[in-house]
């Protein structure tokens, strides 16, 4: 349902104030030496629900192989990226793990939301950097090891049309270093509800995530990281398009 701009500022300004309380709130409990790994996850859980349920989303969850992140195995999920909505939704696509986006450097520079990713264990990339966005990506290494879920966009930007853009190597360069099993997703009607570069809301809309089969990456070196972009790549588009 498309939204008036008065209905569609009140939106904003309520998702905005819904950021800024759950950063705020990871700055103040790692000020604190309160915060840790299960709080910040409930508080995004909590946070990724309040975003949809603004939006009056309907989410649908399709996982018909029970594919889940599993514990002592670094993981990495690649979604397809068209809406700004893709973050929260893939929060509720595995609502028990410790899933973090790995969030472009300007992100980190934003008062409050920066400082507060930052203590929740959100990594960030340089993209217009390439030696250093590479460093940033050896960096997320020690947060998989650790039982971090990561969170790639691997076209790198959102999507005009919603459809699957062209993917970025870096993310698989990070993959098969870390040895990772990638979980591919695909999003259905995040696009419906907020188009990239557009401030058209459009509410009542239903979204599926669609989760496919892991993709070990360990399978792969770094010789034929193209060969497994393209499987992922096809992976992604069949779970996209249906």
């Amino acid at each position: 349902m498309k939204i008036s701009k008065p209905h569609a500022l009140w939106i904003m300004v309520l998702s905005a104030i819904y950021t800024l309380n759950t950063t705020g709130q990871s700055i103040i409990a790692r000020l604190l030496g309160t915060i840790n790994r299960p709080w910040v996850d409930k508080t995004l859980q909590l946070w990724a629900k309040r975003v949809l349920k603004l939006m009056k989303v309907k989410v649908k969850v399709i996982n018909p192989d029970h594919v889940m992140p599993k514990k002592g195995q670094a993981t990495i999920v690649m979604c397809n990226h068209s809406s700004l909505y893709d973050i929260p939704l893939s929060m509720r696509a595995f609502p028990h793990h410790s899933l973090r986006m790995l969030a472009k450097k300007e992100l980190s520079k934003i008062p409050i939301v920066g400082k507060g990713m930052t203590a929740s264990e959100f990594p960030f990339i340089d993209r217009k950097n390439r030696r250093q966005a590479i460093k940033d990506l050896k960096a997320v290494h020690e947060l998989l090891a650790s039982g971090i879920v990561l969170w790639i966009a691997p076209e790198g930007t959102r999507s005009k049309d919603g459809k699957l853009a062209p993917f970025k190597k870096g993310g698989f360069i990070t993959a098969i270093e870390a040895k990772a099993m990638i979980i591919p997703i695909g999003i259905r009607g995040a696009c419906n509800i907020l188009p990239a570069n557009t401030f058209q809301f459009n509410t009542h809309q239903t979204a599926e995530i669609h989760i496919g089969k892991p993709i070990d990456a360990s399978a792969y070196t770094l010789e034929n990281k193209n060969e497994l972009a393209d499987v992922v790549f096809k992976a992604m588009k069949a779970l996209v398009e249906g």
